[in-house]
């Protein structure tokens, strides 16, 4: 029934077969790289690292991962087949965050304050670019041409065009967050968390299209699988704001969802499904995105956080920061049937307080 928890697989149950790949999930606290083999489920070497991870990224055109130390402001190459660091690189001194486009790895860098552009062949630099201000976040377009850089509560962001290096900023006069292109490139979405909205700008122009209130601080942000719908948690409300981000952008609906609602990740199942952690109650909600109604509940662990769905759409992965496990859920296509429950299929220790993963197939 909707909202019951999901049942755990019982004693005799029949296991499936597991994803052919691994996940390579960052132990911020362990400072080391778990390797999850998806197929035993089960954790088969840790890569130790000097610094805290916190980020790791996929270079689907290498056979490599890649994981972030900010407080070194060192990337980590981890090779897949061996399963172990490659290589190292440094472009400052503290790091942000990390993004894969195209053959590049593009790092934000705190000290100095910088875009660098890492070729992935080669693991050497690219191309830098300088910063007007202190970086936040930032994304990048999905045809890799463009990213945008916010600068917190210096109320400003940078659009950057990455072929000629020119970077315009733009004054937005308030606190800014989370920002993403839409999957087009054509609209950059910034959260406003001063006063608890969302700002579309058209990027060509970088002209405000339009303010959305939302109910909810813009903290996390998770869009469907084709784009057209941003699910948007935070402070404020137990429930997920749905965004309509294209054409007239509005907001759809707000979903109650679990306790203190966070990380999201969403399927490219039939029906469709949200999963969102709710780090207060260990538990994990479970939303069908085409009824937007709660289907299940999953009890994973203390304090989840980072939520991944395997490229095969079988499985989500819940990391659970507290408890220094990964939840690993079994995704059926009937979930939504209320007669039905998704299985928590097994626990896996991973290490000292997961905070992301990287997904990738063998």
């Amino acid at each position: 029934m909707a909202g019951a928890a999901l049942a755990g697989a019982g004693c005799g149950s029949k296991r499936k077969a597991g994803f052919a790949g691994y996940a390579f999930v960052a132990n911020e606290d362990g400072q080391a790289i778990a390797a999850v083999d998806l197929t035993a489920f089960a954790v088969i070497r840790h890569i130790r690292l000097e610094a805290k991870p916190t980020d790791v990224a996929s270079g689907r055109s290498v056979p490599a991962v890649y994981a972030l130390t900010p407080a070194n402001g060192t990337v980590h190459e981890i090779a897949t087949d061996h399963l172990e660091v490659r290589r190292k690189l440094a472009r400052g001194s503290t790091a942000v965050s990390m993004r894969v486009r195209g053959p590049n790895l593009l790092v934000l860098y705190r000290n100095p304050r910088r875009l660098t552009a890492i070729d992935m062949d080669r693991f050497a630099p690219s191309y830098e670019i300088a910063l007007p201000g202190e970086p936040l976040e930032f994304d990048v377009s999905g045809d890799g041409e463009i990213a945008a850089v916010t600068h917190g509560r210096e109320g400003r962001f940078s659009l950057i065009d990455l072929a000629t290096r020119k970077v315009r900023t733009v004054d937005a006069g308030t606190d800014l967050g989370i920002v993403r292109f839409q999957s087009d490139g054509r609209a950059l979405i910034a959260a406003d968390k001063g006063r608890r909205m969302l700002l579309i700008y058209d990027v060509p122009t970088a002209r405000l299209i339009t303010r959305l209130p939302l109910a909810v601080s813009p903290d996390h942000f998770c869009f469907n699988a084709d784009g057209g719908q941003l699910f948007v948690t935070g402070e404020g409300l137990d429930a997920v704001v749905v965004v309509y981000p294209y054409h007239t952008p509005q907001v759809a609906e707000t979903v109650l969802a679990g306790r203190g609602p966070a990380g999201m990740a969403a399927s490219n199942t039939q029906p469709p499904y949200l999963f969102v952690s709710n780090p207060s109650s260990g538990e994990v909600t479970i939303l069908n995105i085409t009824t937007r109604r709660v289907v299940a509940v999953a009890a994973v662990g203390a304090e989840p956080g980072f939520i991944g769905v395997t490229p095969d759409q079988q499985y989500a992965l819940v990391l659970n920061r507290k408890s220094g496990d990964m939840a690993v859920l079994r995704i059926h296509a009937d979930i939504a049937n209320r007669q039905k429950s998704a299985g928590l299929l097994t626990m896996i220790p991973v290490g000292s307080k997961p905070v992301s993963a990287a997904i990738r197939a063998v």
